[in-house]
């Protein structure tokens, strides 16, 4: 079971989806949200509205360059895992993860690129019964968080 969980949201466009995983992040006690690439961060008008306030306690750091995120948390012996539909990912429900671990949420329209897959430890999966096959970020965020901590 996890027990500190890191969210890493990179390339996030929307201060929405932003200030829901703070919202997330304060719900479940996730150790830290990174921000990366063109992710927004507080102070903005629009992640408050969504976060409703929890922006100001969620641990959270805004590192533009992702390879910093993945070399800081390697450093702290934080393995970095994808979430995304592959071939290779593992169904959430079923996924051994260590203790400690991050989870790699990819951007809203794209997922997360191939070469960011191959620099993490695993890739796991939330299984879904439409067409669609995508959630928003945010929810397969809290989806993904609440299964790995329970």
């Amino acid at each position: 079971m996890v027990n500190e969980l890191h969210l890493i949201a990179h390339n996030i466009r929307s201060c929405e989806n932003v200030g829901a995983l703070f919202r997330l992040a304060d719900s479940l006690g996730i150790t830290r949200l990174w921000l990366s690439g063109y992710t927004p961060a507080p102070p903005d008008l629009r992640i408050h509205k969504t976060a409703l306030g929890a922006e100001a306690w969620v641990p959270f750091s805004q590192i533009t360059d992702i390879q910093d995120v993945f070399e800081l948390l390697s450093q702290e012996g934080v393995p970095v895992y994808a979430l995304e539909l592959t071939s290779e990912a593992v169904d959430i429900r079923h996924a051994s993860l260590p203790a400690r671990a991050a989870l790699l949420l990819g951007t809203e329209t794209t997922g997360i690129p191939p070469s960011l897959i191959e620099r993490c430890a695993g890739t796991v999966f939330i299984p879904q019964r439409g067409k669609k096959e995508s959630l928003n970020v945010a929810m397969a965020a809290a989806i993904a968080s609440w299964e790995l901590l329970r």
